[in-house]
């Protein structure tokens, strides 16, 4: 699980691969592997969602990673 300091900060993203990924085999990553980041406002949260969407640099063009974000909200 990847998990940043969350005790201050209330707009946080959650990632997760979704179900049939090879990667959640269990001598993989496993079925329960996520992750969370989290940040002081809504703005910062919601620029790094964008950049965690864009096509990465070292990937083949049209080639994206297998994950899943969910934007995680003071009030949820």
């Amino acid at each position: 699980m990847i998990k940043s300091d969350s005790s201050s900060k209330r707009y946080g993203i959650e990632i997760r691969m979704p179900d049939g990924d090879p990667f959640r085999a269990v001598h993989l990553l496993g079925d329960s592997w996520t992750g969370q980041r989290w940040f002081d406002s809504k703005e910062q949260r919601d620029q790094a969602l964008m950049a965690m969407r864009k096509q990465p640099g070292n990937y083949r063009k049209g080639d994206l990673p297998s994950v899943e974000y969910r934007e995680i909200n003071p009030d949820q």
